[in-house]
């Protein structure tokens, strides 16, 4: 099964957006690991406004990889890309996950983020934390239930920039403990 691998600057209070949109605030002086990020994957989950970021920033950025946009107002997409509707999300995801391919990145919207939180559908979550406070914007998470993670590992680079990796923490299942009666 292909692994869903969400993949996100973050300011250091929580932000992935400044308060009008911005994110001239990522660093971009040095690879921070994405040339083999994008060498092992070959597809994007992404939402509509990410989308249109993507578009108006260079379709062609892109171009290599499948676009799945997460959206019920698009009515078309351009290229290489697909649209999933939100009645599809879950049969849409699994199909997806179970063809043949590379790492899927999830790139955001938040509201995106949240969802594939909600249903459990990622495999890793890459941090790339940014020395910066934001004060205000778009925060990372919008999500309404405890979610317990399980720390993979850590980067640092000469930029100040970490990069956190985590996983879902697996359930404790008392049943276990139950049968061992």
């Amino acid at each position: 099964m292909r692994r869903v691998i969400l993949n996100l600057a973050v300011s250091l209070d929580g932000f992935i957006e400044g308060p009008n949109g911005e994110y001239d605030w990522c660093f971009n002086d040095q690879d921070y690991g994405m040339t083999e990020f994008l060498n092992n994957s070959d597809a994007i989950f992404l939402g509509r406004k990410s989308y249109e970021t993507l578009m108006a920033a260079g379709p062609e950025l892109f171009a290599a990889l499948k676009l799945y946009v997460f959206t019920d107002t698009l009515t078309s997409v351009d290229g290489n890309a697909e649209i999933i509707r939100s009645a599809d999300f879950e049969r849409r995801v699994n199909e997806v996950r179970h063809s043949e391919g590379g790492n899927i990145w999830l790139f955001g919207g938040a509201q995106l983020v949240s969802a594939f939180i909600d249903q459990k559908q990622i495999n890793e979550f890459i941090l790339s934390v940014h020395p910066v406070l934001l004060g205000a914007g778009k925060p990372l998470f919008n999500i309404k239930e405890r979610t317990n993670l399980m720390f993979l590992g850590s980067e640092s680079f000469s930029s100040g920039l970490v990069q956190l990796r985590y996983t879902f923490k697996p359930e404790f299942d008392m049943s276990m403990i139950d049968s061992l009666g």
